[in-house]
């Protein structure tokens, strides 16, 4: 576990080792069915495959990433992908849609297995039945990392989430533990997954409502939740941007009392949530059929 996050050359070399996430993920396989998801030993492998599944990506072999992404259309590195603030040009969208995902291989053997869907399913399971925090940390953790990047593999990795794996109500759960960083990864993840479009509605339609109800009344009471407010609100403002159905459920949620309240706050330490409210209510203005609900 220690090793495993000693950094880029570390991690290549523990996934070039023949059999080790094959190990780990046979051994939290085995601790589920046995109905023993909290033991330590499957927070540590959970731990070591979180750490092994950061930039799993941007890391792999070329040649290897070449194997994988035989589909892959040729997208021009100089295309300027979505951020935080503004909207979605159609482009981006129609890329993002058209995308081919990756081939699954029924028997995944070494670094496949980190995104396969069979893990991804352990995951989840390791979020709904274990009471380890550190255990639903890293579980939520990996499947940030593994949805982290815009290309086929995050894509397909937050659609198995979302769609394949109906892991949306396992992941609303985690919203609300007492854990700080439990539900700061929890929120990280659903920001991840929020990004892509194809699954927008589906993710406001189940936790919507849960991620207003977890924004404070006002200014948050210390630099760890203003971070966790902040990535709520910019997983609201990938839900509504541009969808007004979507900024009327965040309406009827009661939603917008709370960004106002965290929006006009001036201290430095906690302007990262203000500033994120304010560019979610910004956005949110541009829905003008709205603009009577939202006077009222």
């Amino acid at each position: 576990r220690n090793m495993s996050s000693a950094g880029p050359e570390g991690r290549k070399k523990m996934r070039e080792c023949e059999g080790l996430i094959d190990s780990l993920v046979y051994y939290i396989q085995g601790a589920i069915a046995d109905h023993e998801p909290n033991d330590k030993a499957t927070e540590n492998c959970v731990c070591i495959l979180h750490n092994l599944s950061y930039q799993l990506e941007i890391e792999l072999p070329e040649s290897y990433a070449q194997s994988i992404y035989m589909q892959r259309r040729n997208i021009s590195n100089n295309d300027k992908t979505p951020g935080c603030f503004g909207t979605r040009s159609r482009k981006v969208k129609e890329k993002q849609q058209d995308t081919p995902l990756p081939e699954e291989k029924s028997n995944p053997k070494g670094v496949e297995s980190l995104w396969h869907s069979t893990l991804i399913r352990i995951y989840l399971s390791l979020i709904a039945k274990s009471t380890r925090n550190y255990t639903q940390e890293a579980s939520l953790g990996a499947l940030q990392n593994l949805t982290a990047g815009t290309g086929p593999m995050p894509l397909a990795v937050a659609r198995t989430v979302v769609q394949k794996a109906s892991g949306l109500p396992s992941i609303r759960a985690m919203l609300h533990v007492s854990h700080p960083a439990v539900k700061k990864t929890a929120v990280s993840l659903l920001r991840n997954l929020s990004r892509n479009t194809s699954l927008q509605n589906d993710i406001a339609r189940e936790v919507l409502p849960d991620l207003v109800s977890i924004l404070p009344e006002g200014v948050p009471g210390c630099e760890a939740a203003c971070e966790t407010t902040a990535s709520v609100c910019y997983t609201l403002l990938n839900l509504t941007q541009s969808s007004a159905h979507n900024a009327r459920l965040l309406l009827s949620a009661h939603g917008l009392p709370k960004l106002i309240a965290i929006s006009i706050n001036d201290s430095n330490m906690f302007s990262k949530a203000s500033r994120a409210a304010s560019v979610l209510l910004y956005s949110l203005w541009s829905h003008t059929d709205l603009h009577s609900a939202y006077k009222k």
